[in-house]
Formats: C-alpha cells, structure tokens, sequence
C-alpha cells in the first residue's frame, strides 16, 4: 500500500459511501423505475444504480487517481498494479429491494490490495446504519466494535441467506433450504447480501450462506463479519467466493458447513 495505511482507506471509502447513499436515498425519492434487466428479467437494475457507481468511481478517481476501481455496473477501468489499491464497488446492494421501496439496501465500498481486502464500509441507504471495518482493526457500527453470535447450538440459529435469479439455480437454492430448515431455528431471506454479512457479524443474525456472490456483493461485508469473529470461507476447504459463501462463529461453523456440504449448497447451475 506504499504509505497509506488501512484506516486512511476506510477513511476515503467512509466519505465516499455516504455521499453516494444520499444520492441514492435522494434518486429513490424523486422516483425511480427498472431501466435494465442482467442476467434474468427479474434481475433488475436502475438509473441509480449506474448514477452512484459513476459517481463513486469519479469520486474515488479524484481522490486517488492511481488507484483501480471495480464496479458492479460498469466492470474495471485498469487493473490495480503490484502493491496498489483497488476499489470493489457496489452502488445499490439489494436494488429490488431499493426498486420496491424496501429499506434493507446499501452501498458496499471495499479497498483491496494484492487481493486482499483492508478496508471497507457497508451503509444502508435507507436508515443510514453504517457497518466498518478494517483488517486487523476490527468492525464497528455506530461507534460499537462488534462481536458475532455466542450461539452454540445450530438448531437455535437464526439463519439468513439469499437465492439466485435464474429459475434453475433458485430451485436447487430451494432445496437445500427445504434441507437445511429443519436443523435450525429459521431461515431469513432479506435480499441484500453486503447488509446480511454485517448482520451477522454483529449477532443479528446468527449464521449467514449464500452460493452466486460476486466480488463486490461481498468484499466489504465480508471483512466486517471476519473482523468481528466470523469464519467466513467457502464449502471443502475453498475460499470465499461465486460457489459458496459460509459466514458463521467458530462455535457453529462446522455444523452449518457439513450440513450445507452434505445437501451440495454449492452445486447446481
């Protein structure tokens, strides 16, 4: 990172996300509508979302020119160099969510260096929670470091996860889910991922998994669950990433995985 430091990035990706939430919490109520569809019809995308990722991309570009900056909406400019920083980017995380008025929707801003996240901040566009972290530094939200659930026993966990927008990837997502519910508590399906992490890293939720993450669904969130005592990996050994994202404390970690390996979470389409 040459001589910026992790804090001095959160610090950058703090500013920028808010600015970027206002105009968001302000684009949705002069009233906004699906201009786009991405990989299904009902994978939606609005104005918004392309008016923010610009704008935190400009943002981003006029603080830290050399740095890179990869979005949602409109990809990587350049690749970060060796020893550089990059910036993982999602404008509106949970955009049906925003589309419906909904307030479970944030803008996720991480900074990664040698691929490894350092820094990032997830904020609700619509309450104005904002959940931090940097690595080694810890997670906070409103000032208060986080700690994940204490739960021990997966049959009392709270459960949150998300599904896929293509119909074949969504039915084998519904039967895990039909095999999985009776080992816990309950299962919520919010529909932001960004957000879902950071709610379990602060024990309002008590595991998290989701199969189909991009880069910047997760990057940010990820680091705030890490941070605050969440194992967060991929299924068999793999890290992190589009096949499987596990999330859960130590102490209930190897049952949510075994469980999820045995109903074969990661497959399907």
């Amino acid at each position: 990172m040459g001589s910026v430091t992790s804090e001095e990035l959160l610090e950058v990706a703090v500013g920028v996300a808010r600015t970027a939430a206002e105009t968001a919490y302000r684009m949705w109520g002069e009233g906004v509508a699906a201009v786009a569809t991405k990989s299904t019809a009902t994978d939606v995308v609005t104005a918004a979302d392309r008016a923010v990722e610009r704008q935190v991309t400009e943002e981003l570009r006029r603080l830290r020119p050399e740095d890179a900056v990869l979005g949602e909406e409109y990809g990587e400019g350049r690749s970060a160099t060796a020893g550089g920083v990059r910036w993982i980017v999602d404008p509106i995380d949970g955009t049906v969510n925003y589309l419906y008025g909904l307030p479970y929707h944030a803008v996720s801003l991480a900074a990664e260096v040698d691929g490894r996240v350092v820094a990032g901040v997830v904020r609700n566009i619509a309450t104005g929670d904002e959940w931090t972290a940097t690595l080694g530094g810890g997670a906070f939200r409103a000032g208060q470091r986080l700690r994940c659930s204490t739960e021990t026993d997966l049959g009392q966990a709270l459960v949150a996860t998300g599904f896929g927008y293509d119909p074949a990837r969504r039915t084998h997502q519904a039967r895990v889910v039909a095999g999985l519910i009776p080992y816990v508590r309950d299962i919520r399906r919010m529909g932001a991922a960004a957000i879902d992490l950071c709610m379990a890293a602060e024990g309002r939720m008590d595991v998290y998994y989701e199969k189909g993450l991009a880069a910047w669904d997760m990057a940010a969130g990820a680091l705030v669950g890490t941070e605050a005592g969440l194992r967060v990996t991929g299924l068999r050994g793999l890290p992190p990433g589009p096949d499987m994202v596990v999330a859960a404390p130590p102490a209930l970690y190897d049952a949510l995985h075994d469980r999820l390996a045995d109903l074969d979470a990661s497959g399907g389409p």
